[in-house]
């Protein structure tokens, strides 16, 4: 009887014992933080996480890491923050400041960029774009200023080779950065023989005609590039290596990125929007849409549409389907009400296609066009 009483209030005791929640679990992560007890808070904040994954608890454990210097966790923790809530400020903010203790400028460039364009008035986020483009850009100046000196190294050094010494020339060797077609070496004039000349005390068999070459050569000096110029060209080619690289996006902050890389090339703007199946538009843009890129996508589309029209009546009818698409319509400026006229009158509806195809292109045209019904009024009028 003694013993079955003890086992009621034993199991009454843990009963009145709170359960763990991701909410406490978080809440004490945020304690332990303010008492600059970081790796106590990673355990709450990872607690947490186990219980209730949120963007929110994924940010804060970022920020705990980046005070233990523990740069590549929190940039995953970031992403992790950032897949669940791509508009979360603080968590692109808190990955600026993980990739640039990792050394990743061009992505911390990247997010730099976004976060500003979501929340422009932010000022720890326009403080850390300039930041991180300064920091771009002497980085950018440092391999220009290598890739000069290299290069100027090698002029020289071909020039030194007109002096012919005891032992034959050896093949240069290629700059290991950038690769220059070196006048210097036309100037030497130096050319090997493949047989029946007399040798001289150098021990290098030359011809005297080649000699005359040589002699005339150094009068006519090709043209001089300037180390400004070198520059010029390494800092085009490092960008051009960088922005390029575009990958199939994932979320509206991927395809922003990617899209304002490669704003001048349609082409590649052509195969970005190919890389991603139509029906996952929704997915990818949630409520992150905006106009200007609205109308960009629509005029890739008119594009796709020449070579495969199924595929862009396909784009066309996903893209309808993002949150608050009628009211981005709606909203339109007049300028861009305009081009949506001009692309369905000029591309849509005058291009050949098949009949259940311009019958889908139509429908689209009410959706698209008319800019809700207040242009429907007007036109049944």
């Amino acid at each position: 009887m003694a013993g079955r009483y003890n086992r009621t209030n034993y199991s009454s005791y843990l009963n009145d014992e709170p359960m763990p929640d991701a909410t406490s679990e978080k809440e004490q992560g945020n304690e332990y933080f303010k008492q600059k007890k970081f790796a106590e808070a990673v355990e709450c904040y990872s607690r947490s996480i186990a219980l209730s994954p949120t963007a929110v608890a994924f940010a804060n454990r970022a920020m705990a890491y980046l005070k233990l210097r523990r740069f590549e966790e929190a940039e995953n923790d970031c992403t992790e923050a950032l897949n669940l809530d791509d508009r979360y400020v603080k968590a692109y903010s808190r990955r600026i400041t993980a990739r640039k203790g990792l050394g990743k400028l061009k992505e911390a460039m990247d997010d730099a960029e976004f976060a500003v364009s979501v929340d422009a008035n932010n000022p720890e986020l326009r403080k850390q774009y300039s930041e991180i483009k300064a920091l771009l850009m002497e980085k950018m100046a440092k391999r220009s200023s290598v890739q000069a000196k290299h290069t100027i190294s090698e002029f020289d050094k071909a020039g030194d080779r007109k002096n012919i010494t005891s032992h034959a020339p050896s093949d240069p060797q290629k700059d290991s950065f950038m690769e220059v077609d070196l006048p210097g070496r036309a100037a030497a004039g130096i050319r090997e023989l493949s047989g029946g000349v007399s040798k001289g005390g150098s021990g290098v068999s030359l011809k005297d005609n080649n000699m005359q070459q040589s002699r005339d050569a150094k009068q006519k000096p090709g043209p001089e590039i300037s180390v400004q110029e070198l520059a010029s060209r390494a800092a085009s080619r490092y960008i051009s290596s960088t922005v390029k690289s575009v990958k199939t996006p994932k979320t509206a902050y991927d395809f922003e990125v990617s899209w304002r890389a490669i704003s001048d090339d349609l082409t590649q703007q052509i195969q970005l929007l190919k890389s991603i199946r139509p029906e996952r538009l929704p997915e990818i843009f949630k409520d992150a849409l905006s106009s200007a890129f609205l109308i960009d996508i629509v005029k890739c589309t008119a594009s796709i549409f020449r070579d495969d029209a199924v595929l862009a009546v396909s784009i066309l009818e996903n893209l309808a389907k993002v949150s608050r698409f009628d009211l981005i319509i709606m909203c339109l400026s007049p300028m861009h009400k305009s081009e949506l006229r001009k692309i369905w009158g000029q591309t849509f509806l005058v291009e050949t296609a098949a009949p259940n195809q311009v019958e889908a292109l139509r429908r689209l045209q009410a959706k698209y066009v008319q800019g809700g019904w207040h242009d429907d009024m007007f036109t049944m009028s």
